[in-house]
């Protein structure tokens, strides 16, 4: 079953780290994608750009509506994804919980939505 590990933090604690840190969290980061590819797990790993950058599309009434910024106003926001195949809720929380940014944020975990007739 496909899983995503939707990784949250504050945007503030990333910009807090060292130079030195930021890039030994990149470089673990990179080494468990690398790790889960090697095993067959890993389907994808994205990290994202700031929140600054991202707008919110909603459509009502037929009309095309875009606000800056996430959808929420929260203090963590959604950093990054990694999408995995594993074989049951078990496994996959056993994949998030080895993420690196889960010593900093959260990593929510859900199932992909199988669309009957797809």
């Amino acid at each position: 079953m496909k899983y995503v590990c939707l990784v949250y933090g504050e945007e503030k604690d990333l910009y807090a780290l060292t130079a030195e840190r930021g890039a030994k969290l990149d470089a673990d980061s990179l080494a468990y994608d690398r790790a889960l590819d090697q095993q067959g797990k890993l389907i994808a790993a994205e990290a994202l750009q700031s929140v600054k950058t991202a707008k919110t599309v909603r459509r009502r009434q037929g009309k095309r509506l875009i606000i800056d910024g996430p959808f929420a106003e929260t203090k963590e926001q959604l950093l990054g994804f990694v999408m995995v195949e594993a074989g049951n809720l078990e496994e996959a929380l056993d994949i998030a919980a080895g993420i690196p940014l889960a010593e900093l944020g959260t990593i929510e975990v859900r199932a992909i939505y199988d669309i009957p007739g797809s």
